[in-house]
């Protein structure tokens, strides 16, 4: 237990405030532990986590500055308006979330003298990115890891890669992510007319190549597709589902409000992207009991089993991804096993208690630590 009768106050940080999965998990996580921490949100942008988190009691700071831009002019006008935002909030350590979050945050706590935790939802150093990006994440990364007084990795995977980096592995912990329970439920054994994608239209997520797949012969003839989500690329996708004549066939849901009430209306979800780390909407879906095709990726592989509890495909493929449609529309009793299995394993694995209580540990942690420094 916490000694101190002074509640835990802690300075969430992010770049983007939109739906996202990284957003989807600080919200959930405070709305867990705010009877024991005061929070603020400090992000960019002016969607939707703004609310949710003043709603759950948090303070909130909006600065600008703080986007996915790599600009080093943004990057120190971030850092200068974080030290501003912060200064005199006796926030007892900074809570990052995002690759430009953790490192605005590292930098100003280094400033300010407070410890920060950073939340590693997928590093930007794995081999499926473009090598430019690679090498800056890397560089990044790893001159950054000296400043992190705990890094949480969400998966094993993101872990391993953790150990190349200039870390004590006392301060490296796996914290699998973990969703609130809902009641809505998909009925995947219906016909399938609706397959759902809940992703930021951004990289490293590939909604374009569900688009392509709407055009083959494998993809179920009576469905439509909901891209729930937004982003910068949400006009060429837009674009690309029109030259393919498949605009009436693909809906822009943008940012949805009931992410479960949709999911529970689909037969089908798909995750297509280049690298993740442990995706938040894999969880989400697996949650309403649906039945999954997404790529086959290291921290999907810790989500899902191919063929037991999910479907996992070479993305980059356009016969294993039609294929997959076609197996999966196909066979209605294949869609009920693949769905109650991947049900059964968020129940096990992936329910949010778990979660939040090893998180609330390593926070602890650092308090401890900061004050025996």
């Amino acid at each position: 237990m916490h000694q101190n009768c002074r509640r835990i106050k802690v300075a969430f940080i992010i770049t983007e405030s939109e739906i996202g999965g990284a957003q989807s998990h600080v919200r959930d996580l405070y709305a867990r532990l705010r009877n024991r921490i005061d929070g603020i949100l400090v992000a960019g942008g002016s969607g939707p986590l703004f609310g949710q988190m003043k709603a759950l009691g948090a303070q909130t700071v909006q600065i600008e500055s703080l986007t996915n831009s790599l600009s080093p002019i943004h990057m120190l006008k971030a850092v200068r308006n974080v030290v501003r935002a912060l200064q005199g909030s006796s926030v007892d350590f900074i809570h990052a979330h995002s690759a430009k979050g953790g490192a605005v945050a590292r930098l100003a706590g280094l400033w300010l003298k407070i410890p920060v935790i950073y939340t590693v939802h997928g590093f930007g150093f794995k081999k499926a990115a473009p090598w430019k990006q690679r090498w800056a994440a890397k560089l990044a990364e790893y001159a950054l890891a000296p400043l992190t007084a705990q890094m949480i990795c969400v998966s094993d995977e993101e872990a391993r890669m953790a150990r190349t980096l200039p870390i004590q592995r006392s301060r490296v912990n796996v914290i699998r992510n973990g969703v609130e329970d809902v009641p809505q439920r998909s009925h995947p054994d219906a016909p399938v007319t609706r397959v759902v994608m809940t992703a930021r239209l951004a990289a490293p997520k590939r909604p374009d190549l569900l688009i392509q797949a709407v055009a083959t012969a494998g993809f179920p003839p009576a469905a439509h597709v909901v891209v729930a989500g937004d982003g910068p690329q949400r006009e060429s996708l837009s674009r690309q589902a029109e030259d393919a004549k498949v605009g009436a066939r693909v809906q822009f849901a943008g940012n949805v409000d009931n992410i479960p009430s949709l999911l529970a209306s689909a037969q089908l979800f798909v995750l297509l992207s280049d690298h993740e780390g442990l995706p938040i909407s894999i969880l989400e879906a697996m949650r309403a009991g649906l039945p999954i095709i997404a790529s086959d990726l290291p921290g999907i592989r810790e989500q899902l089993v191919h063929g037991e509890s999910g479907w996992l495909v070479n993305h980059r493929d356009p016969s294993a991804l039609a294929d997959a449609f076609r197996t999966l529309s196909s066979d209605p009793a294949l869609r009920q096993a693949l769905g109650s299995a991947a049900r059964r394993r968020y129940e096990q694995l992936f329910e949010i208690s778990a979660m939040a209580a090893q998180t609330y540990k390593v926070f602890l942690r650092c308090v401890a630590a900061r004050r025996n420094a």
